[in-house]
C-alpha cells in the first residue's frame, strides 16, 4: 500500500472547473498516458476527444463490456474498473474520485488511488470534499483548487410546464422520469431521457438530442451529475430522495450539489431549483448549494487487494479484513462478495473448487456485473454456470451463450422489454471480453457488439417517439432562429412544413394534426400559418376568379369551393337571400379577405336565381293584374306549392285569361295543388327546403339536415316521420299523407288515374248522405307502380285524400264493376250539349296520360287479377284462409266548401288534407282544364324514379300530335264517348253562340249521325 502523495496532484474543486479538460491536455503531452473514468459514457466521451487530438491508432478503450486496442496505442482510456492496478505509462488520471466514499463502488476507487501511478505524473480529479481525508492518507500530496468558470444561483420553485428552456429535470425512478417526460412531450414537444440503465450508445443518442437542440428539456436520474458535459442552463429538481440499494434516503447536500453543478456552461451562469412536489429548498441548504460548500468526505471504503485462493473459505475470510490505515474504512458486500457467499453454499461448488486455480477462477467469474438487476440468487445460477464451464471444459459453452444471445436478438417491443434485453446482451459482452473465457472470443465480441448497438438504437427510437414530437421540436428550433419555413401542401390539402406532417388545409382554415395540445398545438399552428402565409392570398386569388362550377351549396348550409367549405349561409330577413359568414383563419386579411367574401355572396345570388327562377321570375311577373297577381305572390310567399282548399275562391273566379297568363310563368292548378312543377325537381326543391330552414332554424334540429337530400332526392313517395314539421315536406314538393308522403305532381298523377273510374253516367242517383252513388274503383298497379307504395300504404293515401272505401269480395267487387263499365255507354244515346267549361273537362280526359286511359279499360281485369294472385298465394301456402276483402273506393260526402271549417284536430289526423267529393272536386275539374292546356310546362323529360313520362311531358304531346295525322279518335265517337267526369247531373242545356266551334261541331256531329 502506497501511502505518500509525492508526485501525485489533486486537482479539486465544483463541476464546471475544467478539470478532466485539464486532464486531457496533461495527458496527451506525454508519451504516454492512461485515464479513468467513472461511467462507461464519459469513457466514450473522453475517448473521442483524444481521438480528435492524437488519432485512433494512438488511443485505446477499455471498459468492462468494450475494448479498442489498436497495436502501439501510446493512450488508454478506461472505467475505474477496467484500469490496471499497475501500469509503466508516463501519466494517470483518475476522475471523479470522490466516488471513494461511495458504499457500492468505493473501494475500486480507494484501491486505485492508493495504489495506481504515473511513472511521471498522476492526477486525481474531484471534488474539494476529498482535501482533508487525501491529504491524511496521502500525507505529500500536492492540492490545486479550481474555481468554478460561473456562478451557481437559485430560481425557487416552479411548475414542470413553466420551466425555462434549456432545463434538465432531475428524477430518481424509471416510471418518474418517464412521466415527467410524456408531461413534457405534450406541453412542449418533447424531452431526452438519460437513465442510468440505459446502454451507453442509447444515453449518447438521446443527449445528442438535447444538445443538438431538437429537445429544449432533458428528463435524468442523477447520472448526470458524472461529468457529462450539457448545455444545461437550470437544472429543476423533481424528486429528492432516492433508494441507494439499502434504503430510501434524502440527497445530502454534496449530491444535490454535484446535479445542480450542470448548470451553466463555460463562463456562463446556470440556475437549480424544485418542481413537482418536492418542497423549495431551505436557505441554509441554498446558501451552500450556491458557494459549493459540502460536508467533507470522512472515510474512504477500502478492501483488501490481497485474496486467499487457497480455499473458498479463505478467499472469504480475507474478504473480511479490515483495514490499517486511519481514514479507510471496510466496504460492505459487494455484488461480487455477495454472489460468492452464495455459492459456497452450494455442495457442488464447493467440490470443483478445490485448488488455489479453481478458487481463482470462481472469484474471476463472481465479478461478472449484475446488469439485469435480478436477486442475488439468481445472479450466482448465472455466474455458477459459466464457472463449471471454465473448469470443465476450459471455456463458455459457445451453445448455451448462442441461445442467450439469440433470445435477446430481437429490436421489437417496447422501451423496457428493449432495457431489458440490453442488459442482457451486455451481460454477454462482458463475457466475450474476459480474456480465457472463449474459444473464439473475437467472434462473439463483435456479434455482442453489434447486437447491443442495435438494441440501443431501437431503444433511442422508442424513446423519441414516445417523448418527443419530432415535428413540433424541428419547428420551435426553426422559429427561434427566424427562420423562413418551407411547406408544402399536398393535392388532398395535406400540410407539411419542413417535411414533418402539420395538418390540413381545407378551404382557408388550417386544422392541426391530430394529438396536438397546449402551446405545442400553438407552436404547431404559429409554424404553419406562417409558412402558409402566401398560399392563402393565392387561394384568395384563385377563388376570385373561379367560375360558378368551381363552387356549390350543401345540403348542410356550407358553401364549398372544390369541395372545401368556405362559407356558411345563415337566416336573414329575406329567405331567399340569406347571409353569408365566411369560413377562414385570422389569416386572411385585407383585400384578399373581401375579394372572397363579394366572390361567394355573388355566387350565392346567382345559384338562388338560377336554380329558382321560375319562382324569380314569378315575383317580378308585370303582365299579371288583380286575382291572378294576389294568387302569384301567395305561391311565391309559400315557395311555390299552395293547397288548392286554402285558395279555392281565387281560383274559381279566374277567368280563363287569367289562368293563361299564369300558366305562362309554370303555374300549374291541380286538383289538390296550385303548384309550380319545375320546383319539384331535385336542385330547387333541396334549395327551397334549405333556405326555409335557415329561416327558421331548422338545420339546427335534430335530423333536418338528413331529411332535405332525402326529400330532393327525386323520389316519389317517401315514409314520413313524425318528429319532422310537415312544412319541410310540403317545401319539397311533398303531400303529407299519414305514414307516408307522396310527390304532389305523383298525386295529380294519381288523379288522372282515377277520374275515369269515377265518371258520371246516366241514372246515377244520390245517396241520403248527398255522395254520388255511381262508378267505384279498385286500387290498380299503375296506382301503386307510380307511387312507389304497396297496398297498405295506398289504404292510407287514399283515406288521406279523403276517399272512402266499402269492404266486399272479389266475386262482388267484379260483378259490381262489370255491371258499370256495361252500363256506362248507352248505345243511340245522345249527349247533351256542353259549355265551354264542359268541353274543356272532356277535352282534358281524353288527353289524359296513357297510364290512366289502359288503367280505366281494364278495371274489371285488374280485381280478377288481384283474386288470382291472392289465389296463388293461397295454394303456395296450402294453408286454408278466408278470401281477402277487397275494398271498393268512393269519394266521401261533402266537398271542401260544403263542409266548412273542420277543427285543427280532424285536419290533423287526415294529415292536413281535404279529399274529393261527389265524385271529383271542383278543383279536379280546375285541374284537368289546366292540364288540357298547358303548353309544356314542368316535368319535361322522364319521370325521375318511374322513368314514365310525368304531367305537361313531351310523351303526351307527342301522342297528342300524332293522332292529328291519325285523324278523329275512336273515342270520339258518339258511340264509344266517355261520359264527363263529374260528381253531380249535366248542368241545363243553356243557349249555344251559334258561331262558336261548340256549336260548328255539334252540328257537325248531328250531320254525321244522319
Amino acid at each position: 500500500m502506497i501511502l505518500s502523495g509525492r508526485g501525485v496532484t489533486a486537482v479539486l474543486g465544483p463541476t464546471n472547473t475544467g478539470k478532466t479538460h485539464f486532464a486531457i491536455e496533461r495527458m496527451v503531452a506525454h508519451g504516454s498516458g492512461i485515464i479513468g473514468l467513472p461511467l462507461r459514457l464519459l469513457a466514450r466521451e473522453v475517448y473521442q476527444r483524444v481521438v480528435e487530438r492524437v488519432g485512433a491508432s494512438q488511443v485505446a478503450l477499455v471498459t468492462g463490456e468494450e475494448k479498442i486496442a489498436p497495436a502501439g496505442a501510446r493512450f488508454s482510456v478506461c472505467t475505474v474498473e477496467a484500469m490496471p492496478r499497475e501500469t509503466k505509462a508516463a501519466f494517470v488520471a483518475i476522475d471523479e474520485i470522490q466516488l471513494a466514499g461511495d458504499l457500492e463502488r468505493g473501494h475500486i476507487f480507494t484501491d486505485r488511488l492508493l495504489h495506481l501511478r504515473g511513472r511521471d505524473e498522476t492526477l486525481l480529479l474531484g471534488s474539494a470534499t476529498m482535501k482533508p481525508i487525501l491529504q491524511q492518507v496521502l500525507p505529500g500530496i500536492t492540492i490545486v483548487e479550481r474555481p468554478r468558470l460561473s456562478q451557481l444561483f437559485y430560481a425557487g420553485q416552479k411548475k414542470i410546464t413553466r420551466l425555462p428552456q434549456r432545463t434538465a429535470i432531475v428524477a430518481f425512478s424509471a416510471d418518474e422520469v418517464y412521466a415527467i417526460a410524456e408531461l413534457i412531450r405534450r406541453q412542449r414537444g418533447g424531452a431526452a431521457v438519460v437513465l442510468g440503465a440505459l446502454s451507453p450508445r442509447t444515453r449518447n443518442a438521446q443527449v445528442g438530442l438535447y444538445q443538438a437542440g431538437d429537445v429544449e428539456y432533458l428528463v435524468a436520474t442523477d447520472a448526470i451529475g458524472m461529468g457529462l458535459n450539457l448545455d444545461v442552463d437550470h437544472v429543476a429538481f423533481a424528486q429528492d430522495r432516492k433508494f441507494d440499494g439499502y434504503q430510501f434516503r434524502n440527497l445530502n447536500p454534496g449530491e444535490l450539489g454535484q446535479v445542480a453543478g450542470r448548470a451553466g456552461r463555460h463562463l456562463k451562469d446556470g440556475t437549480f431549483g424544485v418542481t413537482g412536489r418536492v418542497d423549495p429548498f431551505d436557505n441554509e441548504l441554498v446558501e451552500r448549494l450556491e458557494s459549493h460548500q459540502f460536508d467533507t468526505v470522512k472515510v474512504l471504503q477500502w478492501r483488501t487487494a490481497k485474496f486467499d485462493f487457497s480455499s473458498i473459505g479463505a478467499l472469504q475470510r480475507s474478504l473480511e479484513a479490515a483495514p490499517r490505515v486511519e481514514g479507510l474504512t471496510r466496504a460492505l458486500p459487494a455484488i461480487d462478495q455477495q454472489a460468492l457467499d452464495f455459492l459456497a453454499r452450494y455442495p457442488e461448488v464447493t467440490d470443483l473448487a478445490n485448488t488455489p486455480e479453481r478458487v481463482e477462477k470462481l472469484w474471476e467469474a463472481c465479478a461478472l456485473p449484475d446488469y439485469r438487476r435480478i436477486t442475488p440468487a439468481q445472479h450466482a445460477d448465472l455466474i455458477q454456470s459459466l464457472f463449471f464451464d471454465l473448469v470443465r471444459h476450459g471455456a463458455v459453452n459457445e451453445d448455451f451463450m448462442a441461445e442467450q444471445v439469440r433470445r435477446a436478438d430481437r429490436t421489437d417491443g417496447e422501451i423496457d422489454t428493449l432495457s431489458a434485453r440490453i442488459a442482457q446482451i451486455r451481460t454477454w459482452t462482458y463475457v466475450s471480453n474476459r480474456p480465457g473465457w472463449l474459444a473464439d472470443p473475437t467472434h462473439w465480441q463483435e456479434k455482442t457488439r453489434e447486437i447491443e448497438d442495435r438494441l440501443s438504437d431501437a431503444l433511442h427510437d422508442r424513446l423519441t417517439k414516445r417523448f418527443v414530437d419530432r415535428r413540433t421540436s424541428v419547428l420551435m428550433k426553426r422559429l427561434r432562429e427566424n427562420a423562413m419555413l418551407e411547406a408544402e401542401i399536398s393535392v388532398n390539402g395535406d400540410v407539411f412544413v419542413e417535411g414533418h406532417p402539420m395538418g390540413q388545409l381545407a378551404g382557408f382554415r388550417f386544422t392541426p394534426i391530430s394529438g396536438t395540445e397546449g402551446p405545442d398545438a400553438k407552436a404547431v399552428e404559429a409554424a404553419a400559418h406562417k409558412a402558409l402565409a402566401l398560399e392563402f392570398e393565392a387561394r384568395a386569388a384563385r377563388l376570385h376568379a373561379s367560375g360558378n362550377n368551381d363552387l356549390a351549396i350543401s345540403a348542410d348550409g356550407l358553401v364549398r369551393w372544390l369541395g372545401d367549405p368556405v362559407a356558411r349561409l345563415t337566416g336573414s330577413d329575406h329567405m331567399l337571400h340569406p347571409r353569408v359568414i365566411l369560413l377562414a383563419d385570422e389569416q386572411l386579411t385585407g383585400n384578399a379577405r373581401d375579394h372572397v367574401v363579394a366572390r361567394i355572396e355573388r355566387f350565392v345570388n346567382h345559384h338562388i336565381s338560377t336554380v329558382l327562377k321560375p319562382l324569380d321570375d314569378l315575383s317580378r311577373a308585370e303582365d299579371l293584374q288583380g286575382l291572378a297577381k294576389g294568387l302569384a305572390f301567395q305561391l311565391v310567399e309559400n315557395l311555390g306549392v299552395l293547397f288548392r282548399r286554402d285558395v279555392s275562391d281565387d281560383v274559381k273566379s279566374l277567368d280563363q285569361d287569367a289562368r293563361a297568363s299564369m300558366r305562362r310563368y309554370g303555374v300549374r292548378f291541380g286538383a289538390y295543388h296550385i303548384f309550380m312543377p319545375a320546383l319539384l325537381k331535385p336542385a330547387p326543391a333541396e334549395l327551397i327546403t334549405l333556405l326555409w330552414a335557415l329561416k327558421n332554424d331548422g338545420l339546427d334540429k335534430a335530423g333536418y339536415g338528413d331529411l332535405i337530400p332525402v326529400l330532393a332526392a327525386g323520389r316519389t313517395s317517401v315514409v314520413t316521420d313524425a318528429g319532422y314539421e310537415r312544412m319541410f315536406y310540403k317545401l319539397a314538393g311533398f303531400r303529407f299523407l299519414g305514414k307516408r308522403a307522396v310527390r304532389i305532381d305523383i298525386l295529380e298523377r294519381l288523379a288522372d288515374l282515377i277520374r275515369p273510374l269515377l265518371q258520371w253516367k246516366p241514372g246515377a242517383t244520390t245517396r241520403p248522405d248527398g255522395a254520388y252513388d255511381g262508378r267505384r274503383f279498385t286500387t290498380t298497379t299503375a296506382m301503386l307502380s307510380i307511387l312507389g307504395a304497396t297496398p297498405d300504404d295506398m289504404e292510407e293515401i287514399l283515406k288521406g285524400l279523403g276517399y272512402r272505401a266499402d269492404s266486399v269480395t272479389a266475386e262482388e267487387a267484379e260483378a259490381f264493376l262489370a255491371s258499370q263499365t256495361a252500363s256506362s255507354v248507352v248505345p243511340g244515346e245522345e249527349k247533351p250539349d256542353e259549355d265551354a267549361d264542359a268541353a274543356a273537362e272532356h277535352a282534358d280526359v281524353d288527353a289524359g296520360t296513357e297510364e290512366a286511359t289502359e288503367a280505366a279499360q281494364p278495371v274489371v281485369e285488374a280485381v280478377a287479377d288481384a283474386a288470382a294472385v291472392e289465389a296463388a298465394s293461397a295454394e303456395e301456402a296450402a294453408v286454408p284462409a278466408e278470401p281477402k276483402p277487397v275494398l271498393l273506393w268512393r269519394p266521401g260526402g261533402r266537398s271542401d266548401n260544403q263542409r266548412g271549417a273542420r277543427p285543427a284536430g280532424d285536419r290533423q289526423r287526415h294529415g292536413g288534407n281535404r279529399g274529393p267529393n261527389r265524385g271529383a272536386t271542383e278543383g279536379q275539374a280546375e285541374g284537368r282544364r289546366d292540364e288540357r292546356r298547358r303548353d309544356g310546362e314542368g316535368g319535361k323529360g322522364r319521370d325521375r324514379d318511374s322513368g314514365r313520362g310525368g304531367f305537361g311531358q313531351k310523351g303526351d304531346r307527342q301522342e297528342r300530335g300524332d293522332r292529328k295525322d291519325r285523324g278523329p279518335r275512336p273515342d270520339r265517337d258518339a258511340k264509344s264517348q266517355p261520359a264527363r267526369f263529374e260528381a253531380k247531373p249535366p248542368r241545363k242545356e243553356k243557349p249555344v253562340d251559334p258561331d262558336s266551334p261548340f256549336a260548328k261541331l255539334a252540328a257537325l256531329k248531328e250531320q254525321m249521325k244522319k
